[in-house]
């Protein structure tokens, strides 16, 4: 018996003991541990606070994927709020890609640095590799303004091995085409809708010479059945569009339309319009992404052969007419504004015109407020392919034929406010951007 009441004695001394040596060492381990987690979490955070904000101005960009593969600056919402403006503006390009005009625009301490970079996609290029490419550009943009912050001592940079320069060769000569087919097939037991449209492009653009050549087809048939009556509206459209600029310096271009067409709805038959034009931009061409302000003339003749008889007694006609029109485009930090207006008339009836004002507004007010109006009006006097006698009820209401009018317009606007935290790192994907 004793023996054992002293081996449970001896253990318990030894277990007591120990934990009179070890706590204590074990507290103090973790008390320095913390203490350093927590010296740690604070530099970190001094060194986030301390890292430059950015404001991204892009309508169509990735804002997630930019949030995550750009992590050591703070994101926020209000250009105002901002160290450094990136406003990304977009123009195609002559193979079908786009090409992404990236400007820095530095605010407050950073109001002297201010430049751009250029990132161009191909038509083939998918939209994770587009994302990639301008993101990566980016990032590079974003060195400068980093390097003047102590986020600079966390950074390194890697060059990757690129090619020699080589000639491009190009099997293609530039040129790139487009082809698409499609259809639609929907009905209910009383209605059914076919359509069908086809679509050829042929593309070629370089910065001497710009040709786009177009060609679309399309062909809707709906049925109707109403008590004992059927109703079977069909209308079908072609079209032919050429363009050929040829660029003559920063300012000065000439080129040359071509249309071709047929329309039910129109009434036209078949049509022949070929128009040399010329344009002179205020600004230089090089600035395109930033602003212009296009001044465009253009004469032509309209050969037309009708469907029907016109309410001008007319089956066929050629006439010559003219256009002149003014196109203005700002892209600032702001917002972007476009504005254009355009006169036509036709030389044997300068009664016979038409007056376009066309205006689209996105402007941010102030600090979270932002309004977009989006206008257009047009004094229409120039309906020449009007068919002859009333149209049917069920013409007017299944639109299988154009109606007079003197005039036309479309308005939409939004209006747009955001309050709350400044700053939007945080990119959470789960149940999509819409939570469905």
């Amino acid at each position: 018996m004793w023996p054992e009441i002293r081996m449970k004695f001896i253990s318990c001394f030894l277990k007591t003991w120990l934990c009179l040596i070890w706590l204590p060492f074990l507290f103090w381990s973790y008390l320095a541990a913390a203490s350093g987690f927590q010296e740690s979490n604070q530099e970190n955070q001094d060194l986030r606070n301390k890292a430059p904000r950015v404001f991204i101005d892009c309508r169509h960009c990735d804002l997630n994927y930019i949030k995550t593969e750009i992590p050591f600056v703070n994101f926020v919402w209000d250009r105002k709020e901002a160290d450094v403006h990136i406003l990304i503006t977009t123009q195609p390009t002559g193979a079908g890609g786009t090409e992404y005009t990236i400007s820095f625009l530095g605010q407050g301490n950073y109001a002297k640095n201010n430049y751009f970079l250029t990132y161009s996609s191909n038509k083939t290029s998918t939209e994770a590799e587009i994302r990639a490419g301008y993101t990566r550009l980016i990032k590079m943009g974003l060195m400068p303004y980093l390097a003047q912050t102590p986020l600079a001592e966390y950074c390194s940079i890697s060059f990757r091995q690129v090619p020699s320069p080589t000639e491009v060769t190009d099997p293609w000569n530039f040129w790139v085409f487009g082809l698409s087919i499609g259809g639609r097939f929907e009905g209910e037991s009383k209605r059914k809708t076919d359509s069908f449209n086809f679509n050829l492009s042929a593309n070629r653009v370089t910065p001497e010479l710009k040709i786009r050549l177009g060609f679309n087809a399309n062909f809707d048939e709906r049925k109707y059945i109403y008590s004992n009556n059927t109703i079977i509206s069909t209308t079908e459209s072609e079209n032919f569009s050429g363009l050929a600029v040829k660029s003559l310096n920063g300012h000065w271009s000439i080129g040359a339309y071509l249309n071709l067409a047929s329309s039910v709805y129109n009434n036209i038959k078949f049509s022949f319009n070929p128009a040399p034009a010329i344009e002179f931009n205020v600004f230089p061409y090089s600035e395109s992404t930033r602003r212009e302000l296009r001044f465009l003339y253009r004469v032509g003749l309209n050969a037309v052969t009708y469907r029907e008889e016109t309410i001008y007694l007319k089956t066929a006609e050629n006439l010559w007419s003219e256009s002149l029109s003014a196109t203005l485009e700002l892209k600032e930090p702001w917002g972007s504004w476009e504005a254009s207006i355009l006169g036509s008339h036709y030389f044997h009836d300068f009664d016979k015109n038409r007056l376009r004002l066309s205006s689209s507004l996105y402007f941010r007010i102030f600090k979270g407020l932002a309004i977009s109006l989006n206008g257009r009006y047009e004094r229409v006097r120039d309906q020449l392919s009007l068919r002859r006698g009333e149209a049917t009820l069920e013409e007017v209401l299944l639109r299988r034929t154009q109606l007079a009018t003197s005039y036309e317009y479309s308005l939409s606007f939004n209006i747009n406010y955001t309050f709350g935290s400044i700053f939007s790192n945080v990119v959470n994907p789960r149940f999509g951007d819409r939570g469905r």
